[in-house]
Formats: C-alpha cells, structure tokens, sequence
C-alpha cells in the first residue's frame, strides 16, 4: 500500500509558530503551498506551515504569492497559492492529478478541533456543484468539518502508485444549516479539483502537467548519491532550464556536500569547503588549500577521504555559466585526485567547458573506475574459486578467467583515438563488469 507519511500534507497556523490551528495545505514544490483563501482570511496576512507528518522538517513562514490570491467570487474559487519564506527542498512535493473520475475512492487528513495531530476521512467522488465537486461520505461523522479546509483530497494508494492529490477540501454543507454534519438530516463535503485551480493559477497549471517532473532522472541520481561504490564517480548530465529535469534537480541540490553555481559561486570557497571532507595532515590546511587553487606544487600526500566517511560529493550547477571554465576544471581535477565525487550539470549540450569537461574529468574517472571493477571482479572470482576448492596448479589460468577477458578490453580502450568513440565502449565495458559482479555481491 502506499506510504503511511507524507512531507506535503502540512497544518496551517495563522500569525507565527503560537498561533492558532486554522487548516491544512498541500506542498505542491520546494517552496510553493496550496490552501484556501478563506484559511488565509487576507491576502497580507502570514501563515505558519508545519510538516506535520514529517518533524524533521523545519516549519516556515509563508505568505501569499504574486497571483496567488484566488477568493470565492469574482472568478476565484476559494484558493489561496502561499510562498515559503525559505524553500523547503529535502520536502517530497505531492503528486497532483488533473483527472477526476466519479465515484473515485478518497480520503483527507485535516486537523479539526482536539485532533491536532490529524484526522483523516474516506469518501467517493459524487456529482459536480458548480464548480466544486461533492464528496459523499459513508455517514454524517464522516464529513469534513472546520480544520480540514486546504486538506489534500487524495486516491486511494496501490502497489507501485502512490496517493495521488485530486483537489482541496474548501467546504461542507448541511441541509438545516446546523454547525457539525451530524445534526443536520443531510451534509456532504466539497472540493475544487486541480483541473479548476490550474485553470486559475499558471503555477498549479504547470506543476500538475505530466512533463512537471522528471522522475526517471531523480531515480538516478539518487541512485547516484545512494551508490557511491558502484556508480560513475563522474556524471555529466544536461538540464534545459525551465524543464521538468531541472525541478526535479532542484530538489535533489540537497543531498551534494557541496554545490556550486557556475559563473556565480567562488573557487577559493569551493576549496576550502571541500577540504571539510577529506583527510589532510595536521597544520597544512593553507599547504593544500593552495594546491587545490593551482598556487602550489602538488604535496607529498595527496588528501583522501576522511577515514569511515562516505566520499565526498560536489555538484555544479551550470557548468557552461561559468565564463573561464578552465581553472574550475583544474581545481575538480585535483578534487578528483582526493576521491571527490563529481556531477556535472550543463544547460546545453555542448556548452561552455564541455569538451574540457568530458576530456579532463569525465574519461580519466570512468577508466579508474572501469579498472577498479575489473579488480573486484579478479577478487571476487579467485575467493569464489577457493570456496569451491577448485584452485590447483592445474586451474589457476582459469580461475579468473572472466576478468581475463575484460582486462584485455579495457587494455584495447586505450588504443581508441576517437573521444566519443572511447567513451561508448568504456560504458559498454563497465555495464558488462556491472552484471558480473552482482552474481558475487549476492554471496
């Protein structure tokens, strides 16, 4: 079933972090929310968003954002798109739905009244209202009440699909105008899909698009970051701006040690923050600060990680912004040298520093790395052969005989000439030592 969490399901207090519970919202981007304006009450006003299924998070101011006020009436239908004071990235953003089908099975959360750390109801998608939906509950008690405005309307979760966001809850009606459900004979809940609030608010249309995301690519690098034995210590990987790939990067900027913005950051800082993860003598800070700039010749002992830490990663972020890309490119080289981890992020292929980029830090990387699986792999299949008891005088040509052969591949690599040419079959070549090797990481 689905996740039993969720970073975007968020508890709205009006003011300041002692103020009062007034609704829900849904985080919908790193830095953007939905509710509904009558939770806000104005469109000045300063809204506290806590994560509520998710204490890790810090909570942050927000406020309402440029075009983001969208009142019952005059064209609005009750919806208010706040901004964070600050971006909330490590946050999951919800998944938004456009599509509403009738009789759909689904739930909120909200946070009426004693139930401060959330109460959720189930309901099926009934008939339109207007431009809001209805949502029939199962009983009476069943009906959202104050404190669930803004919630998420959510799809029931399935294997391999999580919940889906369909809309937000902004009312519920009783046929006696009592104050709870169930004193009325009849009471049913309303939503506004996300069909409607994207046809008022560019930002919600854009994000609930099926291109908003690119989540084969954040699959990766996660991978990426997850993996650093097994996957490429250097990647290059081109981000259109304004593309689904760079949100999903955006979210991601997180989990590097170190980011750095190209044609913005500076490289002196970029040293001396990368020399907080690896392992230099006592006393020689300046000694290999200067070396990592190119001021000085090369120490004895080149630096290495830090003993029992992970290597360390830098990401940089716009690798064709920055308008003189060979000193950066000298500086990542000597990173490399320390088992700094790279990920190299063009806006366009074939940008600025590419070439320099792909020749100077992405060839040598995957060459070392092809020549350290080729190791495992010799490792892995002489121990395998000793368990078998089948090495002898007579076996041992044989017992690495798989090695062997890729060694004489990876041998025959450096009589390419062709850059393109050479990096293909070297990714062929590591794929190959990939799929060998798994058979033994398994035993």
């Amino acid at each position: 079933m689905g996740e039993l969490r969720a970073d975007w399901r968020l508890r709205l207090r009006r003011g300041d972090a002692n103020g009062p519970l007034c609704g829900a919202g849904v985080l919908v981007d790193q830095d953007t929310v939905l509710t509904c304006a009558h939770v806000v009450r104005r469109p000045d006003a300063v809204m506290w968003v806590e994560f509520a299924e998710n204490r890790a998070l810090e909570p942050v101011a927000a406020r309402v954002a440029p075009g983001g006020w969208l009142p019952e009436g005059a064209g609005g239908e009750d919806v208010a798109v706040l901004r964070l004071d600050s971006p909330r990235p490590r946050a999951r953003p919800a998944p938004l739905e456009p599509r509403l089908l009738s009789g759909m099975e689904v739930f909120a959360t909200g946070y009426a009244e004693g139930f401060d750390d959330g109460m959720t109801l189930w309901g099926r998608i009934s008939g339109a209202s207007g431009e809001r939906v209805q949502l029939d509950a199962a009983t009476k008690a069943e009906v959202v009440r104050a404190g669930f405005s803004g919630a998420a309307v959510c799809t029931r979760p399935f294997e391999g699909r999580p919940a889906r966001v369909v809309g937000l809850v902004v009312s519920w009606r009783g046929d006696m105008g009592e104050l709870l459900p169930e004193t009325n004979r009849l009471a049913f809940s309303y939503l506004i899909p996300v069909d409607r609030i994207a046809e008022l608010s560019p930002t919600v249309k854009e994000l609930s698009s099926p291109y908003a995301w690119d989540h084969r690519f954040e699959a990766r690098l996660n991978r990426w970051f997850d993996e650093p034995a097994d996957d490429d210590p250097v990647k290059i990987t081109v981000v259109p701006p304004g593309s689904g790939k760079e949100r999903s990067l955006r979210h991601l900027l997180h989990r590097a040690d170190e980011v750095y913005h190209g044609g913005r950051s500076s490289r002196p800082d970029l040293a001396d923050h990368a020399l907080e993860h690896i392992d230099f003598p006592p006393g020689q800070y300046l000694t290999y600060w200067d070396w990592l700039l190119g001021a000085r010749r090369r120490p004895v002992r080149v630096p290495v990680v830090a003993p029992g830490r992970r290597p360390a990663t830098v990401v940089v972020d716009g690798f064709d912004d920055e308008p003189e890309p060979g000193p950066l490119v000298d500086l990542l080289a000597r990173l490399r040298e320390c088992g700094v981890r790279l990920l190299l992020v063009f806006r366009h292929e074939g940008g600025t520093g590419w070439t320099a980029a792909r020749d100077a830090l992405l060839r040598p990387a995957l060459l070392g790395h092809a020549d350290a699986l080729l190791a495992r792999l010799e490792r892995a299949e002489f121990s395998r052969a000793v368990r078998l008891g089948v090495v002898g005088s007579g076996s041992l040509d044989t017992v690495t005989e798989s090695a062997d052969r890729y060694r004489a591949e990876r041998r025959a690599l450096d009589t390419l000439t062709d850059p393109g040419r050479q990096l293909t079959r070297l990714r062929e070549l590591i794929t190959a030592l990939r799929a060998e090797l798994r058979p033994h990481d398994r035993t």
